[in-house]
């Protein structure tokens, strides 16, 4: 078996569409699947991770040709708005051309449940989940990282951290303002910080974030974010899955969720804390909840739950089913 695992733009898409490619690719080295990254009709299956116009050529003369085409659902129109820059414009078109590309393929790969109930309004083309997953390797030996990382940014602990790309809809604005209700605690954003990206408000928020609040820009080694930091919030307002949270998870570090259908498999009190996002004062729940995190022990119990319960998202866990899936076409 030959796969062409192609991915559009990969020399520019970044975050966890990138991620997630990488992870991909090691699972099909550790099931021993052959691939080129190549976009090529020479293969037994044509898999893509972003649906541009050059993987819809290549999709729709794989089709012809009877090469069964796999295609990850990474982009909704659902997550694309309040990203970057003109992406709120782009989000309304973006949805009948997803619709369009999406239906070409035998089978959609969906990150998760939520996902797939979303694709499910662009397409009827089959859908299996399998899960971004997340790689227990890249985070071998964090821990010796938290003094330099802990200094380099000035945090002291309890720090209430997030990493990825700081936009608008991964809870910005939440983020920001509970730094300002709680002056007395460090909060840091580790993630590429380029404001000619960034719409208006979110170049506002980031100048305008209060002294306890970091951006730190991209690190050199995110080892570091997940070293310094001892609470993850995670405030997003839409999400696909979540691979830093993933590996937030795996680190054994306690999570704070906004309480939104993409976290229904999370345990509140057990594996993490979520914040109802229909509450009459959000910040005021979410600073409750890092209130209650001061508590080492609590720290430590979710922290311990939740990195038990992400042993099933390993890349270990996850590959067959990419094996099985190929077969199956």
């Amino acid at each position: 078996m030959k796969v062409s695992h192609y991915f559009e733009f990969e020399d520019h898409v970044t975050g966890g569409i990138h991620e997630s490619v990488v992870h991909q690719r090691k699972m099909l080295d550790r099931e021993g699947i052959a691939y080129t990254t190549e976009p090529t009709l020479d293969a037994d299956v044509f898999h893509c991770n972003l649906m541009g116009p050059r993987s819809v050529w290549y999709a729709k003369r794989a089709s012809d040709r009877g090469i069964p085409v796999v295609a990850h659902t990474h982009v909704t129109a659902e997550d694309f708005g309040d990203s970057f820059r003109f992406t709120n414009a782009l989000a309304k078109p973006l949805k009948p051309y997803l619709s369009r590309a999406y239906g070409l393929a035998d089978a959609l790969v969906c990150p998760s449940e939520y996902n797939r109930g979303v694709i499910e309004g662009y397409t009827d083309a089959p859908t299996t989940v399998i899960s971004n997953g997340v790689d227990r390797e890249k985070l071998a030996g964090f821990e010796s990282l938290e003094a330099e990382y802990r200094e380099r940014y000035d945090l002291d602990p309890p720090t209430v951290f997030l990493v990825g790309h700081v936009i608008k809809r991964k809870g910005l604005e939440t983020f920001v303002d509970l730094a300002r209700e709680l002056p007395d605690i460090d909060f840091a954003w580790f993630g590429p910080l380029d404001l000619s990206l960034k719409g208006r408000e979110t170049t506002r928020l980031i100048e305008e974030s209060p002294d306890n609040c970091t951006f730190t820009g991209f690190v050199d080694d995110v080892r570091g974010a997940f070293a310094a930091g001892d609470v993850f919030l995670f405030p997003t307002h839409e999400e696909n899955e979540g691979i830093a949270l993933l590996e937030a998870m795996t680190a054994g570090t306690a999570v704070v969720v906004r309480d939104i259908e993409t976290f229904s498999w999370l345990d509140d009190g057990e594996d993490c804390l979520k914040v109802d996002p229909d509450g009459d004062d959000e910040t005021a729940a979410f600073a409750d909840a890092i209130r209650r995190l001061s508590d080492p022990a609590l720290r430590e119990r979710l922290g311990s739950n939740a990195a038990a319960r992400s042993a099933s998202f390993s890349l270990d866990a996850i590959a067959e089913r990419y094996r099985a899936l190929y077969e199956s076409l």
